[in-house]
Protein backbone atom coordinates (compact mmCIF):
# COMPACT_ATOMS: atom_id res chain seq x y z
CA UNK A 1 0.00 0.00 0.00
CA UNK A 2 1.25 3.64 -0.79
CA UNK A 3 2.48 5.47 1.80
CA UNK A 4 0.18 8.48 1.34
CA UNK A 5 -2.98 5.65 1.51
CA UNK A 6 -1.41 4.06 4.58
CA UNK A 7 -1.70 7.78 6.19
CA UNK A 8 -5.37 8.90 5.54
CA UNK A 9 -5.66 5.64 6.49
CA UNK A 10 -4.40 6.03 9.96
CA UNK A 11 -5.57 9.19 10.31
CA UNK A 12 -9.46 8.24 9.41
CA UNK A 13 -8.88 5.29 11.88
CA UNK A 14 -7.74 7.99 14.35
CA UNK A 15 -10.67 10.07 13.88
CA UNK A 16 -13.05 7.15 14.32
CA UNK A 17 -11.67 6.82 17.64
CA UNK A 18 -12.21 9.72 18.47
CA UNK A 19 -15.34 10.26 17.51
CA UNK A 20 -16.78 7.03 19.28
CA UNK A 21 -14.55 8.12 22.76
CA UNK A 22 -16.71 11.25 22.35
CA UNK A 23 -20.08 9.49 21.82
CA UNK A 24 -19.98 6.87 24.66
CA UNK A 25 -17.75 9.13 27.06
CA UNK A 26 -20.11 8.16 30.23
CA UNK A 27 -21.87 11.45 31.76
CA UNK A 28 -21.76 12.07 35.94
CA UNK A 29 -24.80 11.46 36.83
CA UNK A 30 -25.75 13.12 40.47
CA UNK A 31 -28.97 12.80 42.39
CA UNK A 32 -30.33 15.05 45.35
CA UNK A 33 -32.40 12.30 47.58
CA UNK A 34 -34.24 14.39 50.06
CA UNK A 35 -37.48 16.27 50.68
CA UNK A 36 -39.25 19.44 50.11
CA UNK A 37 -36.07 21.43 50.41
CA UNK A 38 -34.85 19.54 47.51
CA UNK A 39 -38.31 19.44 45.86
CA UNK A 40 -38.00 22.98 45.66
CA UNK A 41 -34.15 23.10 44.86
CA UNK A 42 -34.71 22.28 41.10
CA UNK A 43 -37.24 24.87 40.07
CA UNK A 44 -35.89 28.58 39.47
CA UNK A 45 -33.31 30.11 42.18
CA UNK A 46 -33.21 26.90 43.95
CA UNK A 47 -29.86 25.05 44.64
CA UNK A 48 -29.88 22.80 42.34
CA UNK A 49 -30.92 25.05 39.46
CA UNK A 50 -28.12 27.48 40.71
CA UNK A 51 -25.29 24.50 40.41
CA UNK A 52 -26.90 23.71 36.88
CA UNK A 53 -26.43 27.23 36.17
CA UNK A 54 -23.08 27.27 37.27
CA UNK A 55 -21.96 24.44 35.89
CA UNK A 56 -22.74 25.67 32.28
CA UNK A 57 -19.63 27.97 32.74
CA UNK A 58 -17.45 25.40 33.63
CA UNK A 59 -15.13 23.97 31.25
CA UNK A 60 -16.11 20.14 32.36
CA UNK A 61 -19.78 21.35 33.01
CA UNK A 62 -21.27 19.62 30.42
CA UNK A 63 -19.99 16.17 31.60
CA UNK A 64 -22.57 16.76 34.69
CA UNK A 65 -26.56 15.61 34.87
CA UNK A 66 -27.94 17.05 37.70
CA UNK A 67 -31.30 15.30 38.74
CA UNK A 68 -33.40 16.56 42.08
CA UNK A 69 -35.79 13.82 43.59
CA UNK A 70 -37.35 15.29 47.06
CA UNK A 71 -40.77 15.03 47.95
CA UNK A 72 -42.20 17.64 50.50
CA UNK A 73 -42.59 15.97 54.58
CA UNK A 74 -40.11 13.07 53.29
CA UNK A 75 -38.20 11.56 56.07
CA UNK A 76 -35.41 9.19 56.39
CA UNK A 77 -37.88 6.36 56.21
CA UNK A 78 -39.66 7.67 53.33
CA UNK A 79 -36.28 7.97 51.35
CA UNK A 80 -35.68 4.55 52.29
CA UNK A 81 -38.96 3.16 50.77
CA UNK A 82 -38.31 4.79 48.07
CA UNK A 83 -34.53 4.51 47.41
CA UNK A 84 -35.22 1.55 44.68
CA UNK A 85 -37.59 3.68 42.23
CA UNK A 86 -35.90 7.10 42.93
CA UNK A 87 -32.23 6.49 42.89
CA UNK A 88 -30.47 2.70 42.49
CA UNK A 89 -33.03 2.71 39.20
CA UNK A 90 -31.00 5.38 37.72
CA UNK A 91 -27.43 4.39 38.54
CA UNK A 92 -26.03 7.58 39.45
CA UNK A 93 -22.44 8.30 40.37
CA UNK A 94 -22.89 10.52 43.00
CA UNK A 95 -26.04 10.72 46.05
CA UNK A 96 -26.61 13.66 47.42
CA UNK A 97 -28.49 12.69 50.63
CA UNK A 98 -30.22 15.44 52.54
CA UNK A 99 -32.46 14.94 55.04
CA UNK A 100 -33.90 15.02 58.88
CA UNK A 101 -35.28 18.05 59.37
CA UNK A 102 -38.87 16.54 58.88
CA UNK A 103 -37.88 13.68 61.17
CA UNK A 104 -37.00 16.97 64.02
CA UNK A 105 -39.66 19.05 63.38
CA UNK A 106 -43.01 16.25 62.53
CA UNK A 107 -42.59 15.61 66.50
CA UNK A 108 -43.61 18.96 67.48
CA UNK A 109 -45.82 19.81 64.66
CA UNK A 110 -47.65 16.65 63.56
CA UNK A 111 -46.83 14.49 66.44
CA UNK A 112 -44.45 12.19 64.63
CA UNK A 113 -41.28 12.20 63.53
CA UNK A 114 -38.25 9.77 64.06
CA UNK A 115 -36.84 8.64 67.34
CA UNK A 116 -33.11 9.35 66.98
CA UNK A 117 -32.01 5.53 67.23
CA UNK A 118 -33.81 4.72 64.26
CA UNK A 119 -33.20 7.86 62.16
CA UNK A 120 -29.53 6.35 62.25
CA UNK A 121 -31.03 2.80 61.64
CA UNK A 122 -32.46 4.07 58.24
CA UNK A 123 -29.72 6.35 57.40
CA UNK A 124 -26.77 3.95 58.14
CA UNK A 125 -29.29 1.37 55.49
CA UNK A 126 -29.50 4.32 53.05
CA UNK A 127 -25.39 4.66 52.59
CA UNK A 128 -24.94 0.52 52.80
CA UNK A 129 -27.47 -0.13 49.99
CA UNK A 130 -26.09 2.92 47.77
CA UNK A 131 -22.32 2.18 48.40
CA UNK A 132 -23.18 -1.39 47.90
CA UNK A 133 -24.40 -0.47 44.06
CA UNK A 134 -20.95 2.01 43.95
CA UNK A 135 -22.67 5.30 44.70
CA UNK A 136 -20.50 8.03 45.83
CA UNK A 137 -22.42 9.10 48.66
CA UNK A 138 -22.18 12.60 49.92
CA UNK A 139 -24.18 13.52 53.65
CA UNK A 140 -25.73 16.72 54.42
CA UNK A 141 -26.85 17.55 57.52
CA UNK A 142 -30.22 19.24 58.39
CA UNK A 143 -29.52 23.10 58.26
CA UNK A 144 -32.20 24.97 60.87
CA UNK A 145 -35.31 24.96 62.70
CA UNK A 146 -35.25 28.31 63.11
CA UNK A 147 -32.25 31.24 62.39
CA UNK A 148 -32.31 32.48 66.28
CA UNK A 149 -28.65 32.69 67.32
CA UNK A 150 -28.74 32.74 71.07
CA UNK A 151 -29.68 28.90 71.03
CA UNK A 152 -33.47 29.50 71.56
CA UNK A 153 -35.29 27.73 68.62
CA UNK A 154 -37.34 25.67 70.37
CA UNK A 155 -35.61 22.08 68.45
CA UNK A 156 -32.08 23.26 68.59
CA UNK A 157 -31.16 20.36 70.31
CA UNK A 158 -32.83 18.03 68.45
CA UNK A 159 -31.86 19.21 65.21
CA UNK A 160 -28.23 19.05 66.72
CA UNK A 161 -28.40 15.53 68.23
CA UNK A 162 -29.22 14.30 64.24
CA UNK A 163 -26.58 16.69 63.24
CA UNK A 164 -24.40 14.62 65.06
CA UNK A 165 -25.16 11.75 64.13
CA UNK A 166 -25.12 12.00 59.97
CA UNK A 167 -21.67 13.68 60.77
CA UNK A 168 -20.29 10.33 62.84
CA UNK A 169 -21.96 8.42 60.16
CA UNK A 170 -20.12 10.31 57.36
CA UNK A 171 -17.16 9.22 59.55
CA UNK A 172 -17.67 5.62 59.95
CA UNK A 173 -18.64 5.33 56.29
CA UNK A 174 -15.90 7.66 54.55
CA UNK A 175 -18.47 9.87 53.36
CA UNK A 176 -18.11 13.25 51.92
CA UNK A 177 -20.18 15.59 53.96
CA UNK A 178 -21.85 19.01 53.64
CA UNK A 179 -22.35 20.32 57.04
CA UNK A 180 -25.20 22.40 56.76
CA UNK A 181 -25.67 22.81 60.13
CA UNK A 182 -22.70 24.44 60.93
CA UNK A 183 -22.52 26.59 57.86
CA UNK A 184 -25.89 28.12 58.72
CA UNK A 185 -25.55 28.54 61.97
CA UNK A 186 -21.81 30.57 61.37
CA UNK A 187 -23.55 32.63 58.71
CA UNK A 188 -26.80 33.57 60.69
CA UNK A 189 -24.10 34.70 63.97
CA UNK A 190 -22.66 37.22 60.89
CA UNK A 191 -25.43 38.46 59.35
CA UNK A 192 -28.73 38.20 62.02
CA UNK A 193 -27.81 40.72 64.36
CA UNK A 194 -31.03 41.08 65.08
CA UNK A 195 -32.13 37.37 66.54
CA UNK A 196 -34.71 36.71 63.78
CA UNK A 197 -36.42 33.42 63.37
CA UNK A 198 -36.44 33.69 59.74
CA UNK A 199 -35.28 35.81 57.05
CA UNK A 200 -32.23 35.66 56.33
CA UNK A 201 -31.30 32.25 54.69
CA UNK A 202 -34.95 31.13 54.85
CA UNK A 203 -38.69 32.01 54.30
CA UNK A 204 -39.98 30.29 57.26
CA UNK A 205 -37.34 29.07 59.56
CA UNK A 206 -36.79 25.74 57.24
CA UNK A 207 -37.41 26.55 53.75
CA UNK A 208 -34.78 28.11 51.61
CA UNK A 209 -34.98 32.00 50.84
CA UNK A 210 -32.78 33.54 47.49
CA UNK A 211 -29.37 34.00 50.44
CA UNK A 212 -29.94 29.90 51.59
CA UNK A 213 -30.14 28.51 47.95
CA UNK A 214 -26.93 30.28 47.00
CA UNK A 215 -25.18 29.07 50.07
CA UNK A 216 -26.12 25.62 49.84
CA UNK A 217 -25.20 25.79 45.93
CA UNK A 218 -22.45 26.92 47.29
CA UNK A 219 -21.46 24.20 49.76
CA UNK A 220 -22.27 21.48 47.29
CA UNK A 221 -20.77 22.72 44.52
CA UNK A 222 -17.24 22.09 46.86
CA UNK A 223 -18.01 18.33 47.13
CA UNK A 224 -19.12 18.28 43.22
Amino acid sequence: MPMYKRTLLLLALALTLATAFQTDKKMIKVVFFGDSITEAGVQPGGYIALMRSRLQTNPRGGEYELIGAGIGGNKVYDLYLRLEKDVLSQAPDVCFLFVGVNDVWHKRSFGTGTDADKFEGFYAALIEKMQGKGIRCVLVTPACIGEKTDCTNSLDGELNQYAGIIRRLAAQYRCDLVDLRRAFQEYNIAHNPDNKESGTLTTDGVHLNAEGNALVADKMMEKL
